[in-house]
Formats: C-alpha cells, sequence, structure tokens
C-alpha cells in the first residue's frame, strides 16, 4: 500500500531530508519520500502493516521535528493565493523591528555590556524562533540542525566581541529563511493553480431532475448536463447539443476545438460556448483528469541522480565541516598557542557555511519546476529521473503508423485508363460501401456522391487479394496485381508508392487508385527542429513495405528507416542502437508500441489522451497530436538539467572558496553568511526559472488541414485533396503495383 500525507511547518529542506532518512530505516517501511517544495510525505508499506508502520513513522517524525504535522489532506492551494502567509508576515515584522533596533545599536556611542545589551536585542527580536529550535535540537541530540549550527556560530561571535556581526547574521538569516518560504511557496502555488483542472462537481440528469454531486459519484452511463464555462468533470460522448471546448489545460493547443452530437469529450477540459449533455463513459478514478494528475502527483517521487547525489552529499558534508570547525577552533590554540579568539572567529565562519539548504532546495525546485512548466504545453513528465534521461538524448527513433502519419488512409492519387476519375472512383467506391477495412473505408470517403446500395448485387471478399463485386449489373475485380493476374486484366505498375488498388471490368484493365497513410503536417519541421537542437540520428521502424517507408521516409527528412518489421523486430533495433552507446528516445502512439516504450531509454507516447497503454508504458506522454512537443520536452529537459548544474556548482564553489579562505584568513562573518544564505537565495531565483519552459516553435500552433505541396505530400504531386482528383495518362504509369494491408 502507497499513500500521500500533506505536511505542515517543517521549514527546512536539509531537515526533512534527514526526517526521510530516519524514516527509511524503520522497520517494515518498504519506500518513503518527504517532498520538502511539494509539502508531501509519500510512504509505502505491505498492506497489514501499513498502520503500524505509518505510527511509527509519525513517532519518529515528531522525535525529529515536534512541530511537524502529518495530515491525511492537503489544504487547497491555488495559484489565485495573493500576499503573504501569516507566519511570513509575522517573519518580516520581526525583521523590519530588529533591523530598526540594529541601525539604532550602531549609532549609538555604547561600550561594554551597554554595547553587547545594545546588539543583543536586536538579535533576539530577530532570532529567538531560531534559538528556541536550537534549545530543542540539543534535547533532541541534533547537533548537525541548521538552527543550533547557525546559534552556535552567532553565540561564537558575540564571545569574541563582534556584536554588531552576530546581530546582522541573525538577521539576515532570518530574511534568508523568509525569501526561501516566499519563494517555494509561490511555486507551489504557481504549479498547483497550473495544474488545477480537478472538477470539483457534476451536474446529473436523473429523471427530470438535475442534481449536483462530486464527480466521484457519477457512475457510467449516467448523462451530466455542462454549461459554458463549467470544466467537463467526466469523459464521455455528446448526446445533445454543441459548442467550443478549450484543451489547453491537457494539451496545451490554445485554439478550442469544436464539439457536436457523437464527438468525445475529456475531463478536465473547458466547455466554452454552448450547453452540452455528456453521456459518462468511465468513472472519475479512471478518467483523463484522474489519470493526469495522478501522474503529476508522483513526478516527484522518482528521483534524479542529480537529487540522490545531494541528499547522499548533504548527509556528509554538514558533519564534515563542523568536525573541521571543531578542530579549528581548538587544536591551533591548544598545540601551536594560538590566539582563542582568531580561530574561533574562522570556526564560526565554517559553521555557518555547513548547511547545504541552498542544494537540497534549489535542486528539486529545479526539478518541479521543469516538470510543472513542460505541462503548460501538454508534455507529462513522469518523474525528475525521466527528465534528467531524456536531456541526454541524442538519438530519436520514430513508429511511423500514428507517429509521422496520421493512421488514416486516403486516395492520394487515380490512374485511370479508357475511363473518367470520377468513373473510376464511382465503380471502387459502389464495389466498396459494405467494406470495413480502412483501404474500402478511404475510397467511400473520397467518392463525392451518393451511393446507391441498390447497384451492389454481389460482393465476394478474396483474402489478401481484394474483392469480387457486381456492380450496375456488370462483374469486377478490385484489388491487389495478384488478382489482376488472375482476371487476366492486362495491367500496367504504377510509380507511386503506396497502396495500389487495381480495378478490371470482365477482364478488362480500367486503371487503379493509390491510397497512402497520410504524413502529419508539421513531422518535417518537428524533425528539423530536433536537429537545431542537437539530436544527432532520427530513425523511423515500421512494419509496413520498404516502398512505403521510403516515401514517408523521404517525405520527413529521417535520417535511417527499417521497414517489414514485428513488434519484436522494433525491440531489437531499439537494443541495437542503445548498445551503440546512443541514448534513445522511442516516439510511439503508445497502444501497439508498449515493449518498445519500455525498452527504449525513454518512452515518448503521442496523442495518448484516453489511452491507458500509453500512460502506462512510456515515461513521456504529449497530450496531443504534435511532434513540435517532442522539441519542446527535450528543449525543457535539457534546460532544467542545465539549471540544476549550474546551482550545484555554484553553490559548491562558493562554499569551497569561502571555507578555503576561511581557513587561511580572518574573513568577515557577513561573507561567510553570504556563502549561506545569499548562494541560497540566488539558487533559489535560478531555479525559479525552471517554472518557464524551453520556448516553443512557433510552427506549434499551426493545425493540420491537409497536406501542403511539395512539404509533407509523398504522392510525388498526383495527390488527392478531398474531392479534387488528380490523375496521369495510363502510359506515364511505370512501377509495380504491390498490395499491401491497410495496417501495420
Amino acid at each position: 500500500m502507497k499513500k500521500r500525507y500533506h505536511i505542515e511547518n517543517l521549514d527546512c529542506a536539509n531537515c526533512a531530508a534527514k526526517v526521510e532518512h530516519a524514516i527509511a530505516e524503520l522497520d517494515g517501511v518498504d519506500a518513503v519520500s518527504l517532498l520538502f517544495v511539494q509539502k508531501t510525505l509519500v510512504l509505502e508499506a505491505a498492506d497489514d502493516r501499513f498502520a503500524e508502520v505509518f505510527a511509527a513513522a509519525k513517532k519518529k517524525a515528531a522525535e525529529l521535528e515536534p512541530d511537524m504535522l502529518i495530515l491525511e489532506d492537503a489544504p487547497a492551494v491555488t495559484e489565485a493565493a495573493k500576499g503573504l502567509e501569516p507566519e511570513q508576515k509575522q517573519s518580516l515584522i520581526r525583521i523590519i523591528a530588529a533591523s530598526v533596533l540594529l541601525v539604532i545599536a550602531w549609532l549609538l556611542p555604547l561600550t561594554g555590556i551597554a554595547k553587547l545589551i545594545a546588539f543583543a536585542v536586536p538579535y533576539l527580536v530577530a532570532g529567538y524562533p531560531v534559538l528556541l529550535d536550537a534549545v530543542r535540537n540539543i534535547a533532541h541530540g541534533q547537533i548537525f540542525d541548521e538552527a543550533l549550527l547557525m546559534t552556535l556560530a552567532t553565540v561564537g561571535a558575540f564571545a569574541i566581541g563582534e556584536y554588531p556581526e552576530a546581530a546582522f547574521v541573525m538577521i539576515f538569516f532570518q530574511v534568508g529563511e523568509l525569501f526561501e518560504n516566499i519563494a517555494v511557496g509561490r511555486s507551489r502555488r504557481s504549479i498547483a493553480g497550473l495544474m488545477d483542472i480537478r472538477p470539483d462537481r457534476a451536474t446529473v440528469v436523473r429523471g427530470d431532475y438535475e442534481v449536483t454531486v462530486k464527480p466521484e459519484e457519477v457512475q457510467v452511463g449516467e448523462r451530466i448536463r455542462i454549461r459554458p464555462g463549467e470544466r467537463i468533470p467526466l469523459d464521455g460522448v455528446i448526446v445533445s447539443g454543441k459548442t467550443t471546448v478549450h484543451t489547453a489545460a491537457l494539451t496545451g493547443e490554445s485554439a478550442p476545438s469544436a464539439k457536436s452530437e457523437g464527438d468525445q469529450v475529456l475531463s478536465g477540459t473547458v466547455n466554452q460556448s454552448g450547453a452540452i449533455t455528456v453521456r459518462v463513459e468511465s468513472v472519475y478514478a479512471e478518467s483523463t483528469v484522474s489519470r493526469i494528475l495522478t501522474l503529476v502527483e508522483s513526478a516527484a517521487e522518482k528521483k534524479s541522480k542529480a537529487e540522490r547525489f545531494i541528499t547522499r552529499f548533504s548527509r556528509v558534508y554538514t558533519p564534515a565541516v563542523v568536525l573541521c570547525a571543531v578542530l579549528l577552533a581548538l587544536i591551533p590554540p591548544l598545540c601551536f598557542a594560538q590566539p582563542w579568539g582568531s580561530w574561533l572567529h574562522r570556526a564560526c565562519v565554517f559553521l555557518m557555511v555547513s548547511c547545504p539548504c541552498a542544494l537540497v532546495v534549489s535542486v528539486p525546485l529545479s526539478f518541479f519546476g521543469g516538470i510543472g512548466g513542460a505541462s503548460r504545453y501538454g508534455v507529462l513528465i513522469k518523474g525528475a529521473n525521466d527528465l534528467e534521461r531524456l536531456s541526454a538524448v541524442d538519438t530519436v527513433v520514430f513508429d511511423k503508423t500514428g507517429t509521422l502519419t496520421h493512421g488514416e488512409f486516403a486516395v492520394d492519387a487515380i490512374h485511370p485508363k479508357d475511363c473518367t476519375a470520377d468513373e473510376l472512383l464511382d465503380i471502387a467506391a459502389a464495389a466498396e460501401q459494405r467494406s470495413t477495412h480502412p483501404v474500402g473505408e478511404s475510397i467511400i470517403r473520397a467518392h463525392s456522391g451518393h451511393l446507391d446500395p441498390d447497384r451492389l448485387t454481389e460482393v465476394t471478399e478474396l483474402a489478401g487479394r481484394g474483392l469480387h463485386a457486381v456492380v450496375d449489373g456488370r462483374a469486377y475485380d478490385i484489388g491487389s496485381a495478384k488478382l489482376m493476374e488472375e482476371a487476366g486484366a492486362d495491367f500496367r505498375e504504377c510509380h507511386l508508392s503506396g497502396t495500389v488498388i487495381h480495378i478490371a471490368r470482365e477482364g478488362e484493365y480500367l486503371g487503379h487508385i493509390v491510397i497512402n497513410d497520410r504524413v502529419k503536417h508539421g513531422a518535417k519541421a518537428a524533425l528539423d527542429k530536433l536537429r537545431t537542437l542537437g539530436i544527432r540520428r532520427t530513425v523511423m521502424l515500421t512494419g509496413d513495405l520498404q516502398s512505403v517507408a521510403e516515401s514517408v521516409g523521404k517525405a520527413v527528412g529521417i535520417d535511417e528507416l527499417h521497414a517489414e518489421l514485428l513488434p519484436a523486430d522494433k525491440v531489437a533495433q531499439v537494443e541495437q542502437i542503445m548498445q551503440s552507446g546512443a541514448k534513445a528516445a522511442f516516439v510511439g502512439d503508445g497502444i501497439n508500441d508498449a515493449p518498445v516504450l519500455m525498452r527504449a531509454d525513454v518512452g515518448v507516447a503521442m496523442g495518448a489522451m484516453g489511452s491507458d497503454a500509453a500512460m502506462e508504458a512510456a515515461d513521456i506522454v504529449l497530450m496531443d497530436d504534435s511532434l513540435l512537443r517532442l522539441g519542446t520536452a527535450i528543449a525543457t529537459a535539457r534546460k532544467t538539467m542545465r539549471i540544476v548544474r549550474e546551482n550545484i556548482v555554484f553553490a559548491l564553489a562558493v562554499k569551497l572558496l569561502i571555507l578555503v579562505l576561511g581557513a587561511f584568513t580572518e574573513i568577515s562573518l557577513w561573507l561567510a553568511m553570504f556563502g549561506d544564505v545569499g548562494v541560497l537565495i540566488l539558487a533559489v531565483l535560478n531555479a525559479l526559472r525552471a517554472m518557464q519552459p524551453a520556448a516553443a516553435p512557433a510552427a506549434e500552433h499551426h493545425h493540420d488541414h491537409g497536406h501542403e505541396h511539395g512539404d509533407d505530400c509523398h504522392c510525388g504531386g498526383h495527390h488527392h485533396h478531398d474531392h479534387e482528383h488528380h490523375h496521369h495518362d495510363d502510359d506515364d504509369c511505370r512501377c509495380g503495383g504491390h498490395h499491401h494491408d491497410a495496417g501495420e
């Protein structure tokens, strides 16, 4: 069993790490994550022991942090919350009062005990919460707590007569604590507001009445009414009304989409223009919004290598620096008759920079911001470790059908002989009107006129070859080149790639129709964008024919392709790429490609709203069909990792420099304080940049309205647009009529 709890009154990131480590060592705990930035405790234990383990964890947390509260439910947090929280206001008042008193003490011409008292007053006004925490920590044996270390350092400063420095350092420390609290709280509220897609009510039509209930109380099959401006609470199908739906919260797409009777709508989206009635198709726990929220809430539990490094580092760094401080304070005066004051001063410097909070706060905050920022563009990243792996990707492997292409077949070209293109299409559509095959359906869609079912009096499906049909009293063979050979028709080969449907009437060849799975608008631009991001190699894997794969590959600009593959072959190809040393991401539709998605370094499912297989197998989910989102995801991941590295290098470099200077010379305690609080403030400010995702390509908001000639069109310029037919004279057809199944 795994449960999530909200935590309050825990203001120190390093303390949170210590509580997490202590709970992890308890008997019966399978896994634990104490997420300081998210104020969340995630505890996992066996079902039959969970109550016992939770009680032990709560007791251990109380021993280490008596003020820490573990709550079942989190209070509502929204981006709309403005201003400071009550505790922050109290802290700000203390800081202002202490600062005024410090200035007064500085201006007064005092000496001796009077000067000590004058500077002790602002020190106590600003720092009494720290001093109380320090006393409590001593009682609990916590010698490496931030409050105790700061108390020792400032009391040491008083002991050597540096009164102004001691008071200023305590005030500055409180300023840093307040800033950290505000910055983390603002980022938390911002991301919570960004993902505030949870519907709070549903209006159910029951009999002649409308009843407002929680979404969890609505059953499958019930009808709900959604008025303009309301958030759609559950997945379903519109049974009456028409509207436009704003899907930005799920897909990042700013343009609304039109919906009418029979169309599916997803929970979490917003009904904009008209009242609609929707038949519910899934309970709330299985709805799109519920699955997305579960993914986002769980993202922080999967920690990156950088976060795990900081956790291990903090457990070693603080004790090591405190030990050095003790040695600095004792060894030179005792062993080499050095002055106590000078070396106690240097020990205070070490104590002030001994807390690794700048790293413990800023690194998780960077990942938290990066994951939240990516969600603005409809990119769901399951965890910090997935984001870290995505940033290192140098090879992207694509599935073809449903990823680079639409997965829906359409007529590309009509090549008639001794008849017109419209006549050839009319015959084929009349023969295929009872077909449920994707190829037959694409021919019927391309037919612009009415089809009379009485025209088709007989039809026989010929497995793998096509069909024999009697249309208008005459016999037709419609299908592959092999069927033409059987019918004795003198067919001609076609120079275009794709599914070629040949048509013969009573042995007389009439021509053929070329059908293709259309390349997605923007696919080529997406691959070009990946190259600008430094992706060295793009690969396409497909179960389709080599000729079709080459046509699609040429249209999108793929570097390498492998065709006629079984699902197991795709896994083998990805493994071979990874064995060559490449960091590979596999991009698929998330339904047929689960094995490859799970095997790649990073699995990316696209267009996967409502797909359980995609949500389960992939590490990254692109919530709409735009391949350009992949470039945004990679750019955001790299930006986040750059910020993480900057903070780690900056914090460690500054602290190391101050430690070295402090060991060999007497530096100001104010500079030492900068090594703690100043570095923390700068690192948190830098981490907040991760909340703004990397710039999305300008083409990202283009919509697919069909092919553009010379770009995504891969039919050699002879493309079927809507109901406009393009054809060649049959003498121009030069290549083989290779029929293949419609799917991969």
